[in-house]
């Protein structure tokens, strides 16, 4: 199986999460090969914590968590895509995506 390149930006690759059903763009996180991993085996969506430096599972404190359907690479290996069913809000704000303020 084919994986993310994790030396390319120090540890870390860029991961979105996609709605499985909609296509909307839910979040963006970090993962490292540790939260890949787990993520595959778990298949709840799970990265690295940049500020609070561990591996956090989104929906851990909340019960929203993002349960992955597909798991996807891009051709230079250094960004994920993940397609999941969220379970309520995505956002920390209430929002379900994390993307909900438009600049233009």
């Amino acid at each position: 199986m084919e994986k993310p390149d994790f030396e390319k930006m120090n540890g870390l690759v860029p991961a979105i999460v996609q709605d499985s059903k909609s296509s909307e763009v839910l979040m963006m996180g970090f993962m490292d090969e540790e939260a890949f991993k787990k993520t595959l085996e778990s298949g709840k969506a799970t990265f690295w914590s940049r500020s609070r430096k561990r591996l956090w599972t989104k929906g851990e404190t909340s019960g929203n968590f993002l349960l992955v359907e597909s798991v996807y690479i891009d051709c230079d290996k250094d960004a994920i895509l993940l397609k999941a069913v969220p379970k309520g809000p995505t956002c920390h704000t209430g929002n379900r995506s994390c993307f909900f303020k438009r600049l233009k």
